[in-house]
C-alpha cells in the first residue's frame, strides 16, 4: 500500500494472519463462485507476481484479488493506524515548533497531542475440510470437497486423488489377508471393489467437469457417469474424442468391465448373479443364482488397470 504523506511516499508491508497449520484464507473474486480456500505461503511456486487460481472454478488473478472481506478490513485497519501514527508524529513536531517559536517572548505556549491508536480488525480463520499438497508444484492448500485446481500452478488434482484412493485399496487388501475370519476378509475385499469403482467414478466425473471446455458439448460432458464403464467409454469417446479403453489391451479391458459388473451385483443384487450380469460381464465361471466370486488378485489387477486408464485419460484432456 502506498500513501503520499508529508511529501513522502510510504510503503506498508504486512503478513496476513494464518491458522494453526500455517494456512491463510483466500476467496475467489468471481461473484458466481466466491469459493473459500486456503494456501500456505512459502510453499509452491517461487518468484514474484505469480497469479492465483481458484481451485473450484479456475478463475485466475493477482493474489491480492483473492483477499477475503475480513482480510481487507484487517489491511485497512493496519493502514489507517499507520497513517494515524504519521499524523500524530507530525502534530507533535508542529507543536514543538510552535513552542520553540514562542519561547522567551511575552507569550508562551504548550502544545499537547493526545490520542489512542485505532484497534486493529481481528478475525479468525475458518476450518476447511481437505488439506492437499500439489504433486506438481508442492503448494500446500486446503479446500472444501476433494477435487480442485492447484491455486499456484493451476493443475487439477483429480489424478492425484485417484491414485491415493487406489493406494488405500491396496492397504485394505493387505489387511484383509491377515484376518483369521474368512467371512470378514471377504467382506473387506467386496468393500474394496466398491471403493475402487467409487474412486474412479469420482475421478472421471471431476476430470470431465474440470476440462469440459475441451468437449464438443461441455454441458453433457459435466454429466458423464463412470459407474457404468462401457457407457463412460462411449460418452468420453463421443465428447472428448478419447477412448479410455486404449490404455489397456482388449483382454484387460474385459477384466475392467467384469470388475465393474461385479461391483454392480454387490451394490444392487446382494452379489447374486443374474442374466444381465452373464450377458455383460463375459464371465465364463458365472452361474445364474450363485453368488459372484471376487478374489484379491483380481482387485489388485483392477487397481493397476484403472491407474493406467485414469492416467492416459487425464493426460489426453490436459494437453
Amino acid at each position: 500500500m502506498f500513501n503520499r504523506l508529508n511529501g513522502k511516499e510510504h510503503r506498508i508491508s504486512l503478513t496476513l494472519p494464518a491458522d494453526d497449520n500455517g494456512l491463510t484464507s483466500r476467496k475467489c473474486p468471481d461473484q458466481k463462485c466466491n469459493g473459500l480456500f486456503k494456501v500456505k505461503f512459502g510453499t509452491g511456486l517461487k518468484g514474484e507476481n505469480i497469479p492465483c487460481h481458484c481451485p473450484y472454478c479456475g478463475c485466475t488473478g493477482d493474489m491480492s484479488d483473492f483477499n477475503t472481506p475480513e482480510q481487507q478490513k484487517y489491511i485497512e485497519s493496519v493502514a489507517i493506524r499507520y497513517v494515524q501514527g504519521i499524523v500524530h508524529d507530525e502534530l507533535v513536531r508542529w507543536g514543538r515548533q510552535i513552542e520553540r517559536s514562542m519561547s522567551g517572548g511575552f507569550l508562551s505556549a504548550k502544545v499537547r497531542v493526545s490520542g489512542q491508536p485505532i484497534p486493529l480488525h481481528i478475525y479468525q480463520e475458518k476450518q476447511i475440510e481437505t488439506h492437499v499438497t500439489c504433486e506438481k508444484c508442492t503448494l500446500e492448500y486446503a479446500i472444501y470437497g476433494v477435487f480442485a485446481f492447484c491455486p499456484d500452478c493451476g493443475s487439477h488434482n483429480s489424478l492425484q486423488i485417484l491414485n491415493k484412493n487406489l493406494e488405500l485399496v491396496q492397504k485394505i487388501l493387505a489387511f484383509a489377508a491377515t484376518l483369521p475370519d474368512q467371512e470378514m476378509g471377504q467382506r473387506l475385499i467386496e468393500n474394496a471393489l466398491e471403493n475402487i469403482v467409487s474412486a474412479f467414478d469420482g475421478f472421471g466425473r471431476a476430470t470431465c467437469v474440470a476440462f469440459c471446455g475441451k468437449a464438443t458439448e461441455p454441458e453433457k460432458a459435466k454429466g458423464i457417469s463412470f459407474q457404468n464403464i462401457i457407457g463412460a467409454q462411449t460418452n468420453v469417446r463421443t465428447l472428448f474424442g478419447h477412448d479410455i479403453a486404449s490404455a489397456v489391451e482388449e483382454g484387460q479391458w474385459e477384466t475392467v468391465n467384469r470388475g465393474f459388473q461385479k461391483r454392480h451385483l454387490i451394490a444392487h443384487k446382494m452379489g447374486v448373479i443374474d442374466d444381465d450380469y452373464v450377458k455383460k460381464a463375459k464371465d465364463p465361471s458365472a452361474i445364474i443364482g450363485r453368488r459372484v466370486v471376487i478374489l484379491p488378485d483380481e482387485i489388485a489387477e483392477l487397481t493397476q488397470l484403472l491407474t493406467m486408464i485414469g492416467k492416459k485419460f487425464y493426460e489426453s484432456v490436459n494437453k
